[in-house]
C-alpha cells in the first residue's frame, strides 16, 4: 500500500463530506462508504444505497478515541484495557453510546460500533474531518467491493466522491467485538 497521501484528493473527500455527501474510500480489506455521523440525510442515503435496515446500526471510525468523545459514554479502565491493544487496527468495538446518538447510527441498540483504523488514508481523512461512518461498499447480500470497478458497478454515479487509494491488504473486513467477549463478526 502506498504511503503517500494526496492532499488534493483528501481535500476533495473532506469537501464532499462537509457538503452532506456520501463518499467511497479504501479501508483495510474492502472499499467503504462513508459520511459524517451527524448528517442523518447522508446516513439515510448510505442505508438506501446498501439496502440495509437502520435497525442494524453502522460503524463509526475515527483517528483517535478522543474524537469519539461526543458519541461514546466514558469507558472504565477495564474496557480501555480491552480496547487499546487492538487500536489502531481492524477491530471494531461495540461500546456504550450517548443517548443522543442517532438510531440511524446505533440501530436499536444503546451502543455504537467504533474503530480506530490503521489504514493511513482513513486515518488522514479522520484527522481532516473528524469521525466518519464506515460501512462496506456493497448492497446487502453481495460481496463488498474490493476494487473501483466493482464499486462503480454497484453504485454508478450515486456517490459524491471516490477517494483514490489502495486497500490495506487484509483478507477480511474488521472484526466486531463486544466488551463481554463476544465476537459478532
Amino acid at each position: 500500500m502506498a504511503r503517500h497521501i494526496n492532499s488534493w484528493h483528501l481535500r476533495q473527500a473532506a469537501s464532499a463530506l462537509a457538503h452532506g455527501g456520501v463518499i467511497a474510500y479504501p479501508t483495510e480489506a474492502v472499499w467503504g462508504l462513508g459520511c459524517l455521523p451527524d448528517d442523518e440525510q447522508a446516513i439515510g442515503r448510505i442505508l438506501e444505497l446498501k439496502q440495509r435496515p437502520w435497525q442494524k446500526g453502522l460503524v463509526v471510525v475515527a483517528a483517535s478515541l478522543q474524537q469519539l468523545d461526543d458519541w461514546l459514554l466514558p469507558l472504565d479502565d477495564e474496557a480501555l484495557d480491552q480496547v487499546h491493544p487492538t487500536w489502531p487496527g481492524p477491530v471494531s468495538w461495540v461500546l456504550p453510546c450517548r443517548e443522543e446518538v442517532s438510531p440511524l447510527l446505533r440501530g436499536t441498540h444503546g451502543s455504537l460500533a467504533v474503530r480506530i483504523p490503521d489504514h493511513p488514508l482513513v486515518q488522514a481523512l479522520c484527522e481532516e474531518v473528524g469521525p466518519i461512518v464506515s460501512t462496506s461498499a456493497n448492497p446487502a447480500g453481495v460481496e463488498p467491493a474490493r476494487n473501483t470497478l466493482k464499486l462503480r458497478t454497484y453504485f454508478g454515479g450515486q456517490l459524491d466522491y471516490i477517494l483514490p487509494g489502495d486497500l490495506g491488504g487484509r483478507a477480511q473486513p474488521s472484526e466486531i467485538r463486544t466488551l463481554d467477549g463476544a465476537r459478532l463478526r
